[in-house]
């Protein structure tokens, strides 16, 4: 999988002992005049954000922190909302965008094509990890989503998600929306943005449905990350939905790692998980290609 983060050759230079044995050798170089490397402010802004997501949620409400980067595209908002052509911002390379600084829309989906090139890039990956010390686990899920109204919060939803092929309930939560933070990335075919989310367990709602959808997903794990690659089929009442096609990476212990709960290595080791998070987000974007959305 490609990742564009192989650093340039530096200038080759000479010192006292490569000049007496004729090989020459690059002497050590120092990461700054202080010794140090400056944090990466673009890293530190994201660990801030999802940091202030999650230390600032209701605390009446019990639920699971949810930290996702999905891939996409920003695009113009249109008249009544609909969406228009790519963002294009007076910026060379990948910028966080203020939040409500612009109008715009976040638009996860992608071709059939390019649905099929992540999956033959993943399973690759999968395949070429099996002596790994981090190996990429694999599971192919069937879900079917149902929606119900949730009672006084008009902007929400109930979903209870069954195995298709048992009819087990996996799950039955209400997903409350934190926060979002978009990412343009002027130099690739594709965008991102990064989501916090609380996902409250409910009881299994009574009613009728508002809406159905089917879940064809492949989902890759390694380490305290995973990648689903998903086909999303929708049913309303007025009918069927076109196939969507979302990519999303999922933070799965981000909750932890900011709680003042656990242990100080744990809590200090957050601002390396996000860098982490990050790095795998780039690498998605970086290897979208040309038949984007």
């Amino acid at each position: 999988m490609y990742s564009s983060g192989t650093p340039p050759h530096k200038r080759q230079r000479l010192d006292s002992n490569s000049a007496a044995n004729g090989t020459p050798k690059l002497p050590p170089l120092s990461l700054s005049i202080l010794g140090v490397e400056p944090m990466d402010e673009f890293i530190k802004e994201i660990a801030d954000f999802v940091h202030h997501m999650i230390v600032n949620r209701p605390t009446h409400i019990q639920g699971n922190i949810e930290v996702e980067a999905k891939v996409g595209i920003l695009r113009d908002k249109g008249p009544g909302g609909t969406p228009g052509g790519r963002i294009a911002l007076p910026v060379l390379v990948e910028t966080i965008i203020a939040p409500d600084s612009i109008s715009c829309m976040f638009e996860s989906n992608m071709t059939a094509h390019q649905h099929k090139h992540y999956n033959t890039l993943l399973n690759n990956l999968k395949m070429s990890s099996t002596s790994s010390p981090s190996p990429v686990d694999y599971h192919h899920l069937y879900h079917i989503d149902t929606f119900y109204p949730s009672e006084g919060r008009e902007r929400e939803k109930i979903r209870v998600t069954r195995d298709e092929k048992s009819g087990n309930v996996v799950e039955c939560i209400r997903k409350i929306k934190l926060g979002d933070l978009n990412i343009y990335s002027p130099k690739r075919n594709a965008d991102w943005r990064v989501s916090v989310n609380l996902e409250v367990p409910e009881q299994h709602p009574v009613g009728s449905s508002i809406m159905t959808r089917r879940k064809d997903r492949l989902s890759y794990t390694h380490e305290e990350f995973t990648i689903d690659l998903t086909q999303v089929t929708k049913s309303t009442s007025n009918g069927a939905v076109p196939r969507s096609h979302p990519l999303e990476l999922l933070l799965m212990t981000a909750s932890r790692r900011g709680d003042p709960h656990v242990s100080e290595l744990e809590r200090a080791a957050f601002d390396e998980l996000i860098r982490a998070f990050v790095n795998n987000a780039r690498i998605l974007v970086r290897n979208s290609t040309d038949s984007w959305h």
